[in-house]
């Protein structure tokens, strides 16, 4: 294992003592083992062990995460431009300081207004910590899962944080591969979009085989392994998650560090990214 991410026993006892009770730290979690692949440390041995599992099959997995972030910021300053002040994160993860969906929100725009949604209690312990707005604009966290879309566009925190009445973006970042068929995400995306207005966006980044299928087969297979449900998709599969009454935009379904990269970026092979980004409107 890489020691930059090793604890001793002693920092190992300090963290289950810090977790929220709630906080299973015998099973992994997607959002920690994504931390983990970020090169953070809000992780468990667990997820390590799951992540390091996955890093044996797919070694490209931390740039692909690192990838997979950059085209969130530039996807929601991009929104900004476009003049989106509301944005709903579902999936959000555990924040990175300065890195967070309304950190680039409120660059371009100091009153935009952002609602998180993740289900793990270490995401919201950090979400109470790190995501500070704005004083011209807001944050809300919402402790729903994605399968229950219901419930999270009737939570107070979102009514009152956001107005469905306006355009908003909604952001599906890296969880959507965790819905599997069976879990009909196609259903999952019509009932969160049908509430939203015309004019309103759709950001989504999903993890491909296309590019390098037997690693990637290895890196589902150790998520899956973990008890973590996975299955990624192609480049026509992915655009079919679009919704009805939704266009899909330029430039369509990339690779998410071909995505409107900025300008003299470096532009690596997506074989090292694993990962598909697009945006879409609704008419």
């Amino acid at each position: 294992m890489d020691s930059a991410f090793e604890r001793s026993p002693e920092q190992e006892a300090l963290i289950a003592e810090w977790a929220p009770p709630e906080v299973d730290t015998g099973r992994p979690h997607s959002a920690r083992i994504y931390n983990y692949f970020l090169g953070g440390k809000s992780n468990f041995p667990v997820d390590r062990e799951a992540a390091e599992k996955t890093l044996a099959a797919v070694p490209k997995a931390r740039t692909a995460a690192q990838a997979n972030r950059a085209f969130l910021l530039r996807a929601v300053e991009h929104l900004g431009r476009l003049g989106i002040r509301q944005f709903l994160d579902i999936g959000t993860g555990i924040p990175v300081e300065g890195r967070n969906t309304h950190d680039a929100a409120q660059r371009i725009a100091p009153d935009s207004r952002v609602v998180y949604v993740d289900n793990d209690p270490i995401v919201l312990a950090h979400a109470r910590a790190l995501l500070s707005s704005h004083p011209d604009g807001a944050t809300a966290y919402i402790d729903a899962d994605v399968h229950d879309p219901d419930a999270i566009l009737a939570d107070a925190a979102l009514t009152e944080t956001l107005d469905l009445e306006r355009p908003l973006a909604l952001l599906l970042i890296a969880i959507l591969h965790f819905l599997p068929d069976e879990d009909k995400p196609t259903d999952i995306l019509r009932r969160l979009t049908d509430r939203l207005p015309s004019g309103s966006y759709l950001v989504i980044s999903h993890l491909t085989g296309d590019f390098d299928p037997v690693s990637t087969t290895g890196g589902v297979a150790a998520y899956r392994n973990a008890g973590i449900p996975m299955q990624v998709r192609s480049r026509a599969e992915v655009a079919a998650l679009v919704p009805d009454g939704w266009e899909l935009l330029d430039p369509g379904v990339d690779p998410v560090s071909h995505w409107r990269p900025d300008p003299g970026t470096e532009l690596p092979d997506p074989v090292t990214i694993g990962c598909y980004g697009m945006l879409a409107r609704k008419r």
